[in-house]
């Protein structure tokens, strides 16, 4: 009988070395004339235990991690094959405290199935979202959506069912589903995973959206650097379409939906929605003025809906099993689960997903297992490059969108980045503003003269030129940007700089350095 083993084809995977083991497992096996089925599947989200080896057995999936090419004969010799005991194991991976704890909604599938098997999803709920999608009016989906809760997995969280129903009651002949999937923040990585690890569950949610409002053609907008998630992904369009899930006639429904890849060149201002449109338009990726709305005059100037690539991978969900299940989770007006990503100083880098309302101390503590250096956690910056840096003091925050905002920070992507007792918080100010400088599209002078002077003042600062009042002078200039810039890009690089300054005034010489542990 075939013994399934699952290596992983995740691009953190194989950075590991995951195609070394995985022909090191196939070699082994040859070797020693046992019949194996070696499944590519997707990453768990447990990436300090890649490349993470599984065996199917009755009691379940059981787990070695990481593994290298060296390790493997001595895992054969060990039993491999029967998923025995060996220093590498975990046990029976679903039963991992770092995955039993998770609320895995829209990640669900990922690590489990191959990634561009049509079979493996369908078998997996995959598609059940589109077949109800199929038998509803437009404006039932809409609502579907809009009862879920469902908001935009970004920056502004706005609303999803609310873009798709302004899209939906515009009249026009052509409109068209975007993704934003340019996935730039420092320490995100769950649109890759999606991409590289389930890109059906993106395919089927953009696919809804088309039918939801009366959109025949969608784009993946996505970066240059994620070589291995453009490949997945485009395969799996492939496949879908040669099944009749994409294409001139969905499952016979008489329905049309084609989609496309495209790659943009890694600006950062290409993840704000109206830069990103300029740049699938062909043209320089600068932010454009609101009013018009995308949702009114997007795309080619038709009505356009962009969301991110969460959000509309979580769409399946909601119309396979009703707005009110995913609705159950989450608190306040921050409904469902949010893929929070956590990397940076931390033990247990990876992906949780757990509904809104978990605080970043659980995180930190109970899933990342604290710091990789040991050292005390001194700062977290949750949100990506612009958002804002959090102290020990706000670890017990629930986390939702509206509590965050209260005291000037974000949740944003979901990006966690730990910093150790190490960290110099001046030095990640600066960082902020240059970040901002380098990347800013030059359209708005608030943004790309503000950011050019803050990196100014900001060194003033580091060598000791008269803190206080260059302090103030960034604080002014703070206000300014946050105020008079033209998009998120210039409007929220004072969040990290601010809350430097107001969480740890020592590091900019306002008040005396505490003693730290050696």
């Amino acid at each position: 009988m075939s013994i399934t083993i699952f290596v992983p084809r995740d691009s953190t995977a194989l950075a590991l070395g995951a195609d070394e083991v995985a022909q090191a497992i196939a070699r082994e096996a040859a070797k020693r004339g046992i019949d194996i089925h070696l499944v590519r599947n997707g990453s768990r989200g447990m990436f300090w235990l890649e490349p993470l080896v599984e065996v199917k057995t009755e009691a379940g999936r059981i787990g070695y991690g990481p593994v290298s090419a060296d390790d493997v004969p001595a895992l054969f010799d060990a039993g491999l094959p029967e998923g025995r005991t060996h220093a590498l194991s975990i046990g029976v991976v679903d039963e991992h405290p770092f995955l039993k704890k998770q609320e895995r909604l829209t990640f669900a599938r990922l690590g489990i199935t191959d990634p561009v098997s049509l079979d493996d999803y369908i078998a997996h709920e995959g598609y059940a979202g589109l077949t109800r999608a199929l038998a509803l009016a437009p404006a039932q989906i809409v609502q579907e959506v809009l009862d879920s809760g469902l908001r935009g997995r970004g920056g502004a969280a706005f609303p999803t069912g609310i873009k798709w129903k302004t899209v939906l009651a515009a009249q026009s002949p052509v409109k068209y589903i975007v993704c934003n999937a340019d996935e730039g923040d420092s320490g995100t990585f769950s649109d890759r995973m999606v991409m590289e690890d389930d890109p059906f569950m993106l395919i089927e949610g953009m696919t809804i959206a088309g039918l939801a409002v009366g959109a025949e053609h969608g784009y993946i907008y996505t970066r240059s650097e994620y070589p291995h998630a453009i490949a997945a992904t485009e395969e799996a369009i492939r496949i879908a379409t040669a099944a009749g899930w994409l294409g001139d006639d969905i499952r016979g429904s008489g329905h049309r939906f084609h989609l496309e890849v495209r790659k943009g060149a890694g600006a950062y201002v290409c993840g704000e929605e109206t830069a990103l449109l300029e740049s699938l338009e062909g043209k320089r990726g600068v932010v454009r003025a609101k009013p018009p709305l995308p949702a009114i005059e997007g795309l080619f100037g038709q009505p356009t809906v962009i969301n991110n690539v969460i959000s509309l991978a979580t769409v399946p969900i909601i119309l396979a099993r009703g707005a009110t299940f995913y609705k159950d989770f989450g608190m306040g007006r921050s409904r469902g689960t949010l893929p929070f990503q956590l990397a940076g100083n931390i033990l247990q880098g990876g992906l949780v997903e757990k509904a809104f309302g978990i605080t970043l101390r659980e995180l930190l503590v109970d899933y990342g297992g604290g710091t990789r250096s040991g050292r005390s956690i001194r700062a977290v910056q949750v949100g990506g490059p612009l958002g804002a840096y959090l102290p020990e003091s706000r670890f017990d925050v629930p986390l939702d969108y509206e509590a965050y905002a209260a005291f000037g920070a974000v949740v944003g992507h979901g990006g966690i980045v730990v910093f150790d007792e190490t960290v110099d918080m001046a030095k990640q100010a600066r960082y902020a503003m240059e970040f901002c400088a380098i990347e800013s599209c030059g359209k708005c002078t608030p943004c790309r003269i503000g950011s050019t002077r803050g990196v100014e003042v900001m060194d003033r600062i580091l060598t000791g030129d008269q803190p206080v009042k260059h302090v103030a002078l960034v604080r002014d200039l703070c206000d300014t940007m946050l105020n008079g810039s033209l998009c998120a890009m210039g409007g929220m690089t004072p969040y990290p700089v601010l809350s430097a300054l107001n969480e740890f005034p020592e590091d900019f010489g306002l008040a005396p350095k505490p003693a730290r542990a050696a």
